[in-house]
């Protein structure tokens, strides 16, 4: 696991930026992409490059459950407004929020992954560790499923919903067993909220109670955080 302390988000999106750019420079053809407020400065830093995406596949993690496309706190709308409208790729792949059957709808998108291999993954961390939504307790071999969203995280996300209620408790998600099948993973992580959770990534014992700590077993992943998310690592 290579590890890099930044000074802030700002520097860590542009590092993350230039990682995917060289990614594809050397012939990656899938990108597996994440949401949230984590990634949206490398997407910034992303629109700004002249990197070319129009001949790629983008996959992304997740999305939440009960969501429209068009609706603007889901998925769909975040990665059109952060990335797609601006640098289109030839396909772009998003779990269907809408979709009236999950077990249909879980099995299409583990279709579309092993149909498209990801080359690059990008993730982003949550407080209690997970990656996607793969919570605390998740199984380590799982593929994409519908998953229900932890309080903790329900209420990280309220911040981004007029009232908590809204927000939604289910979501379909890709799984720990479906991420680490991916060739590189870029993970990211910003602000001494996320300061637990990259110690238990980075130095804790690989549990299920940080999901992110299965990445320790993974070969081919860069860490990517802020001096303040880095400030509980023993060695730094």
């Amino acid at each position: 696991m290579n590890v890099i302390i930044v000074k802030d988000q700002v520097e860590g999106g542009r590092k993350a930026a230039d990682m995917v750019i060289n990614a594809v420079k050397n012939g990656a053809k899938v990108l597996g992409l994440a949401t949230g407020s984590t990634p949206e400065t490398m997407y910034k830093d992303l629109i700004a490059s002249d990197v070319d995406f129009t001949k790629m596949t983008s996959v992304n993690l997740d999305e939440y459950v009960g969501l429209a496309p068009e609706d603007d706190q889901s998925y769909h709308y975040f990665m059109a407004k952060h990335l797609f409208d601006a640098k289109p790729f030839a396909k772009s792949y998003v779990p269907n929020g809408l979709a009236k059957d999950a077990d249909a709808e879980t099995a299409r998108y583990n279709k579309v992954i092993a149909d498209n291999p990801i080359d690059l993954q990008v993730l982003g961390l949550g407080r209690n560790g997970h990656i996607g939504f793969n919570e605390p307790g998740s199984p380590i071999d799982a593929q994409t499923r519908k998953v229900a969203l932890t309080e903790s995280t329900i209420e990280a996300n309220s911040r981004n919903f007029e009232h908590e209620e809204d927000v939604p408790k289910f979501a379909y998600s890709m799984g720990i067993g479906s991420i680490m099948k991916s060739h590189n993973i870029i993970l990211m992580a910003w602000g001494t909220e996320k300061a637990d959770a990259v110690k238990g990534l980075i130095e804790g014992p690989v549990t299920p109670d940080c999901p992110a700590s299965i990445l320790q077993k993974k070969d081919n992943v860069t860490v990517i955080v802020d001096e303040a998310a880095a400030a509980k690592l023993s060695n730094k």
